[in-house]
């Protein structure tokens, strides 16, 4: 998975004529605020569920999740608030949210440790994977405050749709997970078939970013415009790449 978008970050700086550029933007849009909101609820969360408070972690989480279904409904109908920086963000809350919960409830005894070791590393894969398609299309000189400047967007990954049921399902286990101790399921069958299907959800979206790796980056550039309808990258040579013969 990673090894395949790193090949594509080096394929496209060996591309004749490319040459990357920054693209500026404002970040503070209200999508991008909601999933900052989402990010700073986790260490909540993950504080609730040592305690074992889950009835305050059931409505706190409620609260987490709203903000996913905000910011994802504001972005599509309102074009000002969306952003590339949302396009990151977005999903960076959602593994923040689901490592610590995921590590949290298996603290508590409620998601087994191999479940939880596949999900973690998963996602930290993903994450270094972005952070080096960052570092090679920044446009030179490359310094750490361009690195680190939210305003500038060169790059990002589009989540395949395994990768979208994926998560979905990662969020279902985690709710009924927290509201097994409140209701009493915690030993329910039901509750170990879900085990066995998050972690087949896991499993296929991580080969579905490996297999699909080069058409999940979109490039971006002075010259192109953001075309979401599309995974091809606007520079024709990558694109017959990518299509192949």
């Amino acid at each position: 998975m990673v090894q395949a978008i790193l090949q594509f970050s080096d394929d496209v700086m060996e591309l004749d004529g490319f040459n990357p550029s920054s693209f500026y933007e404002n970040p503070w849009t209200i999508p991008n605020m909601l999933s900052m909101t989402r990010i700073g609820l986790a260490p909540v969360l993950g504080y609730l569920i040592i305690e074992e408070d889950f009835n305050i972690a059931l409505g706190v989480f409620a609260l987490a999740g709203l903000t996913d279904l905000l910011d994802g409904f504001i972005a599509r109908n309102w074009a000002s608030q969306k952003s590339a920086l949302g396009s990151a963000l977005d999903p960076l809350a959602d593994k923040i949210l689901i490592s610590i919960l995921y590590i949290s409830l298996t603290y508590a005894d409620l998601i087994p440790v191999p479940l939880t070791y596949m999900i973690i590393s998963r996602d930290v894969m993903l994450i270094a994977a972005v952070f080096y398609v960052r570092y090679r299309t920044l446009p030179t000189p490359r310094t750490l405050s361009k690195y680190f400047n939210p305003c500038y967007a060169t790059a990002r990954l589009k989540p395949t749709f395994i990768s979208k049921v994926n998560t979905a399902v990662q969020l279902i286990l985690v709710a009924a997970s927290l509201a097994a101790p409140v209701f009493n399921y915690a030993d329910s069958i039901y509750l170990q078939i879900l085990w066995c299907f998050t972690a087949f959800t896991t499993a296929a979206s991580a080969y579905s970013y490996y297999h699909y790796g080069r058409k999940t980056v979109q490039m971006f550039c002075e010259d192109c415009s953001l075309k979401p309808e599309v995974h091809l990258l606007p520079y024709p040579e990558m694109n017959r790449r990518l299509q192949g013969p």
